[in-house]
Parts: C-alpha cells; structure tokens; sequence
C-alpha cells in the first residue's frame, strides 16, 4: 500500500480567459517508507498540489488516497493521519516556544502531560531549548521556522508533507533539518518534500518528481535524472564578457553538443565525452585565442541542468509556488 496516491489531479483558479489552471493532471505516488521529491520552478504547481493532498483546497477534478483514506471524502481522518509544515510558520508570536508546541500537541489530541513531554524533546531536538520560554516574537526568522518545523513533528505521522522546509534557515540549521528527515525516514515515515535546493533533493530523495507549468515533466531517481542530460561538461567563465561570442565558437568545436551560454555569470558550458582530455584541449585553444579566463572546471552533470534541459532555465531558490500565492491564502497547520 502507498503512503500517498493521486490520479488525474486538477486545480484551477479563475474564470473565463482570466483561469489560471495551477495543476493539470497530475498522478503521483509516494510508496510507504520513502522521501519523494517534488521540484520544480517558481508557479509550476507545487504547492498546491501539497494544499490538495493535505486537505487545504479541493480538487477540481481526479483523486487522491492519503494514508488510506481519500481527501475529499475523509478529510478529518486524513488530517488526523499527516503532518504538514508549509511555507509559511503557523505559529502563535504572542506564545511562547514551549507554550507553542504543547498547543500543538493538544490540538493532536495528546494529552497536557504528553504535550509538555513533546515540547521539551523538540526544543532541545531543534536547538530552542534556550528560547523555549522566549516568545516567539521575539524569535529569529529562522528560529519560528525551526519552531514550526518542530510543531509538525509533535505527534510522529504517517505522512510527512514538508512544503520547503529550509527556506530561510542558515547552513547549520539545513543540515540539522536534513538529519531530522532522515530520522523520521529511518523510523517509517513516508515524506512528501517540496524544495528549491536542489543539493537537498538529490541528497535526500529517493525519487525525484519535476514539476512544471502543472504537469508532471519528468521523474527518476538523481542520478537516472542527470542521466537524461548525458556525461561530463566542460564549464569555463570568461574575464571579459566581450568575448563570450568567440569563447562559444572555441568550445562548439569538436563538442558533443550545443553550448549553453549564460551572459550574466559569464558562463559557457558545453558537454564532452573526451574527459580531461577535452579540457586540456580547450584551455590551451583558448590561451591562444588570448580569451582571459576567471574559471574552468570539468564536472559531472547536476540536477540544475536537469532543470535546464527539461524548462528551458535554471532552478530558483526562491519562496514558493507563485501561481499559488498569488491565488490563496498561505497554507499551515493541518489539525
């Protein structure tokens, strides 16, 4: 049985030649016991996708099974069943941290006693002990995200929906949060991760949905991903932006397909299948061209030329599903 199953999922805001449909279709399935994660460019249906899933919008039209039970049909058990921190922390700032999550835990039916257990694990679990009895107000940006963080974790669900989770916390914090997924991973959670940083899925992800304009564009595991790109690239920066033209025709010689060339980072990057050969054979063709280089470097595909390949850009490490919030309300706390 999956965690997670949805057909056919639709969601449209608007009417008339104002509609704007946010998700067209989509079939998606989370097996029990593994991370799936959903990426894509800003406004490509993410998030909405998640408000679906986690009983927060209706869908249009298709269905989906959440920890056995259906969202429309059962949504109180559905909620019951999951874990969601979205976007945006749903936190009380007139609380304190403490006083926070063993609301959290009485809002999941715990009991005082239970709930204050659970507030001094997770304080401690996300580096708050010290704040716990700080109001949140006066916490940091980062400190209500970990506090949020910590507040979908009270009750261990199911299901875990992680609407991108590190969005504005520091390295350190990241990192503590990929550990946290790969915990509750490790104990039979099944996670359902949204994110702009594309080292986050490829570290933690066993599969790996792209999303774009609504529809589902491609899926795989990492490195089946950066397959469909192909081997080795060749990235060089140039000093001077002048001369990316003739920089470009250098490195189209002999190449093994087009160069991609990015004019605001001074960047040309062309694959190659002759290895360290390849980039010995172009620095010296551009030594003698006079062509002034900043950087050079041979390197494996990553998923940001996923994203190239597939949307025609790069990925964005923005703040979310535009074409949804610029429609609804910010998601949070499902109770």
């Amino acid at each position: 049985m999956n965690a997670i199953t949805a057909e056919g999922l639709v969601k449209t805001f608007g009417s008339g030649d104002e509609a704007v449909r946010a998700v067209a279709g989509i079939d998606l399935v989370v097996p029990k016991g593994s991370v799936i994660g959903l990426l894509g460019p800003n406004g490509a249906g993410k998030t909405t996708t998640v408000r679906m899933l986690t009983t927060l919008l209706r869908p249009d039209a298709g269905r989906a099974i959440v920890a056995g039970h259906d969202v429309v049909a059962e949504p109180q058990a559905v909620r019951a069943s999951i874990g969601l921190s979205g976007q945006f922390a749903a936190i009380d700032e007139n609380l304190t941290g403490r006083e926070n999550l063993w609301l959290f835990g009485r809002l999941y039916q715990l009991s005082s006693a239970e709930a204050s257990k659970r507030a001094v694990e997770l304080l401690e679990q996300f580096g708050l002990a010290d704040a716990g009895d700080r109001v949140a107000k006066t916490y940091s940006g980062g400190m209500r995200r970990r506090l949020d963080l910590a507040g979908s974790l009270i009750v261990h669900p199911e299901v875990l929906f992680l609407d991108e989770p590190t969005t504005g916390l520091d390295p350190g914090s990241r990192l503590d949060m990929w550990d946290v997924i790969r915990e509750r991973r490790s104990e039979g959670a099944s996670i359902l991760l949204t994110t702009q940083y594309l080292e986050e899925a490829d570290a933690l992800a066993d599969r790996i949905v792209v999303i774009d304009k609504g529809s589902i564009i491609a899926q795989g595991t990492a490195d089946e991903l950066k397959a469909q790109v192909g081997g080795e690239r060749i990235e060089v920066i140039v000093h001077d932006p002048a001369v990316l033209p003739k920089a470009e025709e250098i490195l189209d010689r002999g190449s093994d397909g087009q160069c991609v060339v990015d004019t605001h980072m001074r960047r040309l990057t062309v694959p190659t299948s002759q290895g360290s050969k390849g980039l010995v054979l172009v620095i010296r063709d551009l030594d003698e061209a006079d062509i002034v280089i900043d950087d050079i470097a041979l390197r494996r595909p990553t998923l940001d030329d996923v994203f190239l390949e597939l949307t025609g850009r790069h990925a964005e490490n923005g703040s979310g599903d535009q074409t949804a919030s610029a429609q609804e309300p910010p998601s949070g706390r499902t109770t």
